[in-house]
């Protein structure tokens, strides 16, 4: 039954539309596949196999009583732990989170986009692991254990958002929910052979995301196939007044874009996205699968991005800045855990000072120095203005092209335990996605072909990024449809 994890999404609530498989069919085999893998693979903090069999159940009464079911129907989906769950444990991997006696933080509400995978249908298999607080790049900030490479288990899936790609690559769940703020959705897809979205800043709302960077975090979907990551893009989007950024413009018909044809398209290639420290094996393959584009009849444009150098820089800047702020609800007073101390500075120091790990305080510690009286203007403020010139650079860019391609990340997945001890090196691993995550674009990883195995490292996958520009999501799965095509085929 473990077959079934492997169809499109589509196809799979179609069949449990028709009645062709039961709900309960799918569940079990979600339920048989996490169990097969899960324990080496570390993809979930939170199994939640009583939650899913009572929800198909619902869902196959509801068939047998003559109810069309959604678009999703049956159709069993990871969630990063970020996002709140009602009656689910949700911990975003840090023991601030887990109270006395080991108890988690059950959210009494649901996140809006777990609200919005319901109303369609979904089944949710349980909350997948990630880097503390979605502070991280290989998903070894996790309070509790790291998260695997299915390709290479000792290897890491990327981060922040590693488990849910993980759900998917090993065919957990055909389908998985994350958050990217600087590539966390789009480098572990790439590093794990699957396609991950990051829709516009303000498309999908945020309401039950625990905040890391409230400028930067975009609820962002995981799916095995681009036409799959369409249809759960569509069934999340769209606008809510509980979140204050969320946009009022009307949601595209994302799965029909998948099928315009890539004739007439115009692809921006900037120079910057292939500068020293690129990995060859990898340039090679966005690079061939860029040629192929060419010869279906897409054209490609060189185009200059000049302040992608200063991405990094920018973002660990204003994404510290805006960590500091969020982080500081976690006290010791109102939920999670609790050291017991003589005063209430004291229960701040040491709640704050055994719930967090290294990284969250490095970078709490990092954003608290920026903001800080006499370098607010010399780092924050400057950050800002360097934003905005980033910004700018895809405005103009956009004038002549529809998307603009490169590789979503400059190396492949990396050794677990490589990189944890070298915080700068870590940071890099995401040079190429934090300048669409900066200036708000949509933006999403194909994989193609992977890497060639040698002695020294097996075949990997690679991912070529498309970015698109704002509330143009159907450009993007255009061009990812027709990457897709050219790949596979």
């Amino acid at each position: 039954m473990t077959d079934l994890l492997e169809l499109p999404i589509a196809t799979l609530a179609q069949k449990v539309r028709r009645g062709e498989v039961s709900a309960a069919e799918v569940a079990e085999a979600t339920i048989a596949a996490i169990l097969r893998d899960d324990d080496r693979l570390g993809a979930y903090l939170t199994r939640s196999f009583d939650e899913l069999r009572a929800r198909a159940i619902q869902l196959d009464l509801r068939r047998a009583q003559g109810e069309q079911l959604g678009p999703l129907a049956g159709v069993p989906i990871g969630v990063k732990d970020a996002f709140a769950t009602k009656g689910v444990a949700t911990t975003c991997a840090s023991r601030i989170l887990v109270g006395p006696g080991g108890r988690p933080w059950i959210p009494p509400y649901d996140a809006a986009a777990v609200t919005r995978l319901l109303a369609a249908d979904a089944m949710i298999a349980g909350k997948c692991n990630m880097d503390e607080f979605a502070m991280g790049s290989s998903t070894e900030n996790s309070a509790f254990f790291p998260a695997r490479n299915p390709w290479d288990d000792s290897r890491t899936p990327g981060g922040s958002s590693g488990g849910s790609a993980v759900s998917v690559a090993a065919g957990m769940t055909p389908g998985a929910l994350g958050s990217d703020t600087g590539g966390s959705v789009r480098q572990p897809a790439a590093f794990t052979g699957v396609v991950g979205v990051k829709p516009t800043y303000g498309r999908v709302s945020r309401y039950g995301l625990v905040a890391f960077a409230s400028s930067l975090d975009v609820v962002s979907p995981f799916a095995r196939d681009v036409r799959s990551a369409a249809l759960l893009t569509e069934a999340i989007a769209g606008h809510d007044p509980r979140d204050s950024t969320s946009a009022d413009r009307p949601v595209g018909t994302y799965v029909a874009a998948c099928e315009r044809p890539l004739a007439g398209l115009r692809v921006g290639v900037p120079s910057q996205y292939f500068a020293a420290g690129i990995d060859p094996d990898v340039e090679a393959s966005v690079r061939g699968a860029l040629d192929q584009l060419a010869s279906r009849g897409a054209t490609l444009v060189p185009v200059s991005l000049p302040h992608t150098e200063h991405a990094v820089a920018v973002y660990y800047v204003l994404a510290a800045a805006e960590a500091s702020s969020n982080l500081s609800r976690f006290d010791g007073v109102r939920f999670g855990a609790r050291v017991a101390s003589g005063g209430l500075d004291e229960l701040y120091e040491r709640t704050r000072g055994q719930g967090f790990g290294a990284e969250v305080k490095r970078r709490v510690v990092l954003g608290a120095y920026v903001l800080s009286h006499g370098y607010y203007d010399a780092y924050y403020l400057q950050a800002q203005r360097v934003r905005t010139l980033i910004a700018r650079d895809f405005d103009a860019a956009f004038v002549d092209v529809d998307v603009i391609a490169a590789p979503t990340t400059p190396t492949p997945a990396f050794k677990l335990g490589d990189k944890i001890d070298d915080p700068l090196t870590m940071y890099l691993s995401d040079v190429y996605t934090l300048p669409a995550s900066l200036a708000g674009l949509p933006a999403m990883s194909v994989p193609v072909a992977p890497t060639p195995a040698t002695d020294a490292r097996p075949s990997l996958p690679v991912g070529l990024q498309l970015i698109a520009p704002a509330f143009d999501e159907e450009a993007l799965f255009r061009a990812g449809a027709a990457v897709e095509r050219i790949v596979s085929g």
